[in-house]
C-alpha cells in the first residue's frame, strides 16, 4: 500500500472513530474535539485527524468556533421540536388514512423495514436507521391519497433535515422504543383499527422522539462537561 493509501486509510478509520461518538452521543452538541489528543489515543499523526474533522465539518457534525476550535454542531433546537410536533400532526393523520388503503405486500413491506432497522440498529448503523426510518414511513403516508398532504410532509421532513444531524438528535433508547411502536402501529393497520386510534397512536410515536430529546438534553446537563 502506498503513502496516500495509507493516509486515506488512516483518515477513514478516524472519520469512523469520530462519527460513531457523535452519532451515540458520546460527544454531544458543543463537545469540543481536541486534535492532539484524538492523534495520542488513536496513535496517529495529527494528519488523517485534521482530515476526518474536515470531511466531519464538511457533514455538518462538525464546526470550528473561535477560541474553541472543533466542536460538535449545535442544532436549533426549538426549531427541531416544532417541526417535529407539526410531523406528528401530519403523519398520525396520514398513516391513520393510508390505514384504509395499504395493500397486503405494503404491509409486508413495512415488517421488513422495521427488521432492518432492528438489524442496522445492532450493529451500530445509525445513519443507515434513520434512513430506513424515514422509507418506513413513507410507505405508510404514500397510500394516503392526498397529494397535498404527503407535499407538507415531504417539507417538514427537509426542514427537519437543515436543523438538526444525526449525531446531535440520535437517542439509542428511543431507537429501540421506535422500533417496538412500528410494530405496534403494524398491527393496527393489518387489524384495521379505528381511525382515531391509528391517528393517535401514530402522533405519539413522534412526540415520544422529541420527548426523549428533551430527557436527554436535561439529563447532560447534570453531567460533567469532558474533552477528549
Amino acid at each position: 500500500m502506498d503513502t496516500q493509501k495509507k493516509n486515506q486509510s488512516k483518515t477513514q478509520y478516524t472519520y469512523e472513530v469520530l462519527r460513531a461518538r457523535i452519532v451515540d452521543g458520546t460527544y454531544g452538541p458543543g463537545h469540543r474535539i481536541v486534535i492532539d489528543q484524538i492523534a495520542k489515543e488513536l496513535k496517529l499523526s495529527i494528519i488523517p485527524v485534521r482530515e476526518a474533522i474536515r470531511q466531519l465539518e464538511a457533514d455538518g457534525l462538525i464546526q470550528y468556533k473561535p477560541y474553541s476550535g472543533a466542536v460538535v454542531s449545535i442544532i436549533d433546537e426549538t426549531e427541531y421540536l416544532e417541526s417535529l410536533s407539526v410531523l406528528a400532526v401530519l403523519e398520525g393523520y396520514a398513516t391513520a388514512l393510508g390505514a384504509k388503503h395499504m395493500p397486503k405486500e405494503s404491509i409486508e413491506s413495512l415488517k421488513s423495514l422495521n427488521q432492518q432497522m432492528n438489524d442496522a440498529l445492532y450493529n451500530f448503523e445509525f445513519e443507515q436507521f434513520g434512513e430506513l426510518n424515514r422509507m418506513f414511513h413513507t410507505v405508510i403516508y404514500n397510500h394516503c391519497g392526498n397529494s397535498s398532504l404527503q407535499e407538507q410532509i415531504r417539507q417538514t421532513w427537509q426542514r427537519l433535515d437543515r436543523v438538526r444531524h444525526t449525531g446531535s438528535t440520535f437517542v439509542p433508547k428511543r431507537a429501540r422504543e421506535s422500533i417496538e411502536e412500528h410494530a405496534h402501529t403494524i398491527r393496527l393497520i393489518e387489524e384495521q383499527a379505528p381511525f382515531s386510534e391509528i391517528e393517535s397512536f401514530v402522533r405519539q410515536h413522534k412526540m415520544n422522539t422529541a420527548k426523549a430529546f428533551t430527557q436527554r438534553k436535561e439529563v447532560g446537563k447534570d453531567l460533567p462537561k469532558t474533552t477528549i
